[in-house]
């Protein structure tokens, strides 16, 4: 992977994360599933999908050192290695790191010190095989460590060529500001979608006026609002969702609910729930001045052509005021994580 960007097989849209980071396609590809926290997923099929995002124009592939494990980072390696010369110039790669596991796959904590970002990225290139990451971020603020020593780790590996560009992950409104004052921020990835607007009454506008753009994680809200959850769904071993408030006895129904609705204003334009839902957050960059680039967590070739028709999908005053009416904010049932992982954002707090 190099700093080229040739024209991919196909073009999409570009938007510029931030006022410092890269250009990259208006949506960018989420790889976690095809690793991890959502069942069983086929290798195959998911280094297809990423080919196909690739030969589509996605130049955006986020992923983080301990989805399975490592496992995400070489599936992203091996994905680019068999993928045409072109496609492999045009990627590029957003990591997130810091988070702390056990052999059995529990999460015990986040490590933001100095010496363990270089080392976290020592890692993360030798997995992925290449000579520097494009766009790096600690996965949660570490309480423990001022930011400002994390940031600052991470602007020695862009002095170094390791790094190209420094991004965030669930930061708060003064956590970007500290962190902005220490070097350039590229971007905040953050959850945002229909039915997660937290970011919109602080973090957003501080972004803005950082010149910091939004990768938005979670605009189908795990598949919640994609409109192919049914009331009856369970969910296997490993299943992030089994455990996620919003998936669970009467929040599940009430949000379905919402689903519903939201089904009623898709079907009228054509379109399908989970175009909708993406095209809503495409339509919040530019009514709020700012960039909002989001991740599409497809693991399947056909989910991924879904995702992507959400581009030819434009939404006009009265779209917009139909979907706001059928998913008013604040409608959701459930927070977005189980409460000891929403204890770990510092966006909540």
């Amino acid at each position: 992977m190099t700093a080229m960007t040739p024209t991919p097989a196909t073009s999409l849209p570009i938007r510029s994360l931030g006022t410092t980071g890269p250009q990259v396609s208006a949506l960018g590809l989420g790889c976690m599933g095809m690793s991890a926290l959502y069942g069983e997923s086929d290798r195959a099929e998911s280094i297809a999908t990423i080919h196909a995002a690739l030969d589509a124009g996605v130049t955006l592939l986020d992923t983080g050192d301990f989805y399975g494990m490592g496992h995400n980072e070489l599936l992203i390696n091996e994905a680019l290695r068999t993928a045409p010369a072109a496609a492999r110039e045009q990627a590029l790669t957003s990591v997130k790191f810091g988070a702390l596991r056990t052999v059995e796959g529990g999460f015990t904590g986040y490590d933001g010190r100095p010496d363990a970002v270089k080392n976290f990225a020592a890692y993360s290139l030798q997995r992925l095989g290449t000579d520097h990451i494009d766009i790096y971020r600690i996965a949660r603020v570490d309480p423990d460590v001022p930011i400002e020593e994390t940031v600052g780790a991470i602007a020695e590996l862009v002095e170094a060529g390791h790094v190209r560009h420094i991004g965030l992950s669930e930061a708060g409104a003064d956590t970007l500001r500290r962190a902005a004052a220490v070097a350039p921020i590229a971007d905040l990835q953050i959850e945002y979608s229909l039915i997660s607007r937290g970011i919109e009454e602080k973090i957003l506008p501080t972004a803005r006026e950082l010149g910091i753009g939004i990768t938005a994680y979670g605009v189908l809200s795990r598949g919640l609002i994609s409109g192919h959850v049914t009331r009856d769904r369970t969910f296997g071993p490993g299943d992030f969702r089994g455990m996620s408030p919003r998936f669970q006895g009467d929040n599940l129904l009430r949000n379905l609910d919402l689903v519903d609705r939201l089904r009623a204003v898709a079907e009228a334009k054509g379109v399908t729930v989970a175009q909708t839902a993406i095209a809503w957050v495409l339509a919040q960059g530019p009514r709020h001045g700012a960039d909002i680039v989001p991740l599409i967590g497809a693991r399947r070739r056909d989910r991924l052509a879904e995702a992507l028709g959400a581009l030819d999908v434009t939404l006009d005053a009265a779209d917009l005021a139909a979907i706001e009416q059928a998913v008013p904010l604040d409608a959701a049932a459930g927070e977005r994580y189980p409460a000891e992982q929403m204890a770990h954002l510092d966006s909540e707090h």
